[in-house]
């Protein structure tokens, strides 16, 4: 199911949530933990992709997921992306803030998350080697995780859920008023486009969703409603 809403603030949302399963296709099997034993699998996950109308407002990604095969495990992170340069840093307000809930969200996953592994895992996979440079300012991004308790994992998950829902209205709420002008929409333009690419090149979700035959227009409305190349 996949919803997409439009508005004075929001310029683009996408929510998804999926319960697919099938079979994986030979050339894609070795990749996934326990598909090369049996290729059949189910997986469920919900996530969202937010692009803002005030180039003040980072974008921001989040998704949960669960997985079976012959293996079973939790995946998932949130991560933000700032588009102007000048709020692109880790001392900014909102970086501090987005990393803290992230932080809280681990530490309160019964022991079953590690924070600073899964932080660092987020800075390593947004990242576009082509440009050399991350695509945000992070957040956390975890695969294949089963520490033996499905309770607690599962526990975990739902609080980087929770977390999100805490800290992102804020977020909105604290920038949504910061004025702007025609030099930062075209770097909030120019910066989709790296959004875009990295999407495109490596986001395990676009290339998961793709060779499971899902729902082109779902897989890809993650793509910002408006973008630039210089």
């Amino acid at each position: 199911m996949m919803s997409i809403m439009r508005g004075r603030l929001f310029e683009k949302v996408g929510v998804h949530c999926s319960t697919v399963h099938g079979e994986f296709a030979p050339e894609f099997r070795a990749q996934i933990p326990g598909a090369a034993d049996d290729p059949r699998f189910w997986a469920s996950g919900i996530s969202l992709i937010a692009h803002l109308h005030n180039p003040h407002i980072p974008a921001v990604h989040i998704n949960t997921r669960f997985v079976v095969t012959t293996k079973a495990w939790f995946g998932g992170g949130a991560d933000l992306t700032p588009v102007l340069d000048r709020r692109r840093t880790q001392e900014d307000a909102d970086t501090i803030a987005f990393h803290a809930a992230m932080k809280e969200a681990c530490g309160d996953g019964n022991g079953v998350a590690d924070y600073e592994k899964y932080k660092k895992w987020c800075d390593e996979y947004f990242y576009l080697p082509h440009r050399k440079e991350a695509r945000g300012v992070g957040g956390i991004f975890y695969d294949w995780h089963d520490s033996g308790d499905w309770d607690a994992d599962l526990a975990f998950t739902q609080e980087v859920g929770r977390a999100f829902l805490k800290i992102y209205p804020q977020l909105v709420r604290r920038n949504f008023n910061t004025p702007w002008n025609e030099a930062d929409r075209e770097e909030q333009l120019i910066r989709r486009g790296r959004y875009v690419e990295f999407n495109l090149l490596y986001d395990r979700g676009t290339i998961f969703g793709l060779k499971t035959g899902g729902n082109v227009e779902s897989i890809l409305s993650s793509m910002p409603p408006e973008v630039k190349w210089p």
